[in-house]
């Protein structure tokens, strides 16, 4: 009986000593635990608190993308513009197998090449949630409604898990305490259940559309995938187009009231601003097929021409070979070169109605039918070529007559010459495009020499010009001798004085002599239109390569002219890049020397006709002047 008690005894003692262990262990718990929570403010993470980083994980920067603004022309029509697009962005680690043959008829592609992109997309370490597998999808395209559809479809899709096996409180606290070893066992366990296509997102996306193509690729440009400009008007007016992202901050506020998080804007959102330019895109239409089509009979390098309105706004300005701009896949940086502001070259003969009307402004040639000048006599380079003894100002134009305006110039001052050619706007920047604007030369007359001097009436020497300065010169003639500023941009401030350069008599009877430049028997009968009068001036120029004058048939030719003669409407120059063929109207399948007479002019000529017989109004003022 005492044997009983005593182990009776032994045995509760035991019992009450795991007890003890147990409530302190669960003691020591609780204690470790309260002390966690009435500490968790003061411990660090990062070298910041657990307050103060939740806090911050609790904040977000949110920013909406402004809408980039539009180009217009003249009447409001589109040249640029942004396209509200969709794309679709699949997340490879989320859609389900059983979901891929019915993705792949929405996407309305094979199966198998679907199936490929995943596996090809799943097999990398990173980027694997963001796969564009279409973009660029217009909001009516059939795709997009059969991936909605898609959404909304339910499928069995089943998935093996692991299930741990329960274990109670007591193993728990041992097991933490490491008085008993943890051995988990797991059991797999087949899950069924009914699910919509997961890792399928449309998103918006924005596309900058060119409805007119390569035809106004070099003047309008282009944007990068960034979607910032990089040329043209694109790059030259980003700021005002691309306007300004909204940034907005929302951080927590503790002393808010109903209210958990404080949005502080940093940046207002500006959607970018139209843009809205002088040009004429029916006029623009005409010149660039007019372009397009001489460079390739001709075989020319390139072409380009500009044509303006009386008050100098610009209506058209075309470069050839352009690319279209809506063809991501073709970048050929020379086809967005706006030569007509960007190259400067030697004008040729183009000048020397100007050289007319200074020596008649200053009284050195009445220009009269009975006045002879005398081109017999060798002046510097320039020799007789015993074609014509005496010839009148009328013909030197008419002409072409390098020794005949010479012989003119030699009456006037270097000083003269320069201040002139100063105010018709050579050597100066016009402010269109100024990022990539050549302003040209004019070297000052003190540097000249006589054979400098002797050159420049003709369109070489000490001066070389950009297209666009050539035909603003031009406008003196729909001004009664004086010249506007040139225009492009509608909204933005220009200088409405005009430079007075020479009289309206002076101007009105030049004008006339240009008149016989373009018919039958002068230099520009090529440029005839029928039913209209019209006035210009061919020119060739020898080009420049590797700083030498090319002796080798290497010619830039030229077409400078106006219509109608009297009261202008339209001022066109033409300029082509050593064009190789060009045949005379004689021997029309004889190729010969490509000139401004054989080349330019004609380009002049197949524009103007069509743009002339689209305007109503230059129509009724060309039967009135007949």
């Amino acid at each position: 009986m005492k044997r009983l008690k005593k182990g009776l005894f032994q045995k509760s003692q035991n019992y009450s000593r795991r007890q003890l262990v147990i409530q302190i262990i669960f003691a020591s718990l609780v204690v470790v635990f309260f002390f966690r929570i009435i500490n968790i403010y003061q411990i660090d993470a990062g070298g910041i608190s657990i307050q103060k980083k939740a806090s911050k994980q609790a904040e977000l920067t949110s920013s909406v993308q402004a809408r980039r603004g539009d180009i217009l022309d003249r009447h409001g029509d589109v040249l640029a513009s942004n396209l509200i697009l969709k794309k679709i962005n699949l997340d490879s680690t989320q859609i389900q197998t059983a979901f891929i043959p019915k993705l792949a008829q929405a996407l309305m592609m094979p199966e198998k090449k679907l199936r490929k992109i995943i596996k090809k997309k799943l097999s990398k370490h990173a980027g694997r949630k963001n796969l564009i597998i279409k973009q660029n999808l217009r909001l009516t395209n059939p795709i997009l409604e059969k991936i909605k559809a898609l959404k909304k479809i339910r499928l069995k899709i089943c998935k093996i898990k692991r299930k741990k096996k329960q274990i109670n409180f007591l193993d728990t606290v041992l097991i933490f305490t490491k008085l008993k070893a943890d051995k988990p066992t797991d059991s797999r366990v087949e899950a069924c259940k009914r699910e919509q296509i997961k890792g399928v997102r449309l998103q918006t996306d924005t596309r900058r559309y060119y409805p007119k193509s390569a035809a106004l690729a070099p003047l309008i440009g282009r944007i990068n995938h960034n979607k910032k400009g990089i040329s043209g008007i694109e790059g030259e007016f980003e700021s005002i187009l691309a306007g300004q992202n909204s940034l907005t901050h929302l951080g927590f506020n503790s002393d808010s009231q109903g209210a958990y998080f404080n949005p502080i804007v940093h940046k207002a959102l500006k959607h970018g601003q139209d843009i809205q330019l002088t040009i004429d895109t029916n006029v623009q239409f005409h010149a660039y097929a007019a372009i397009k089509k001489a460079v390739e009979k001709h075989e020319a390098n390139s072409g380009s021409a500009i044509i303006l309105k009386p008050n100098g706004e610009i209506l058209a300005m075309v470069n050839y070979p352009a690319d279209d701009p809506n063809n991501k896949a073709l970048y050929n940086p020379k086809h967005y070169r706006n030569r007509v502001l960007s190259d400067k070259l030697d004008p040729g003969s183009t000048v020397k109605p100007f050289t007319m009307l200074l020596a008649l402004e200053k009284k050195k040639i009445t220009a009269k039918d009975d006045e002879l000048i005398d081109v017999t006599k060798r002046i510097g380079h320039l020799k007789p070529d015993k074609k014509y003894k005496y010839m009148t100002v009328k013909k030197i134009l008419q002409k072409s007559h390098n020794l005949g305006t010479v012989n003119v110039a030699e009456r006037l001052t270097k000083e003269d010459l320069y201040d002139t050619w100063s105010k018709l706007g050579f050597g100066r920047p016009l402010g269109l495009i100024p990022s990539i604007e050549n302003s040209g030369l004019l070297r000052y007359y003190s540097d000249w020499s006589k054979a400098d001097k002797r050159s420049l009436s003709f369109g070489y020497g000490p001066m070389q010009t950009n297209l666009a300065q050539l035909a603003r010169a031009y406008l003196v003639f729909a001004n009664d001798g004086a010249i506007p500023s040139l225009k492009l941009i509608n909204g933005i401030a220009t200088n409405k004085q005009k430079t007075q350069v020479f009289s309206k008599q002076t101007t009105h009877r030049i004008a006339e002599l240009l008149d016989a430049v373009v018919s039958l028997k002068g230099s520009g009968y090529r440029a005839r239109i029928k039913g209209y009068s019209v006035a210009g001036k061919t020119g060739t120029a020898e080009m420049v390569i590797n700083g030498r004058y090319n002796k080798n048939g290497a010619k830039r030719t030229f077409f400078t002219g106006f219509v109608p003669v009297k009261k202008p409407k339209y001022i066109m120059a033409v300029r082509l890049d050593y064009p190789k063929k060009c045949y005379a109207y004689y021997k029309p399948y004889s190729k010969i020397s490509c000139k401004g007479s054989n080349s330019a002019a004609i380009v002049f000529k197949e524009a103007m006709e069509n743009i002339l017989n689209s305007d109503q109004s230059v129509k009724l003022l060309a039967k009135k002047q007949s």
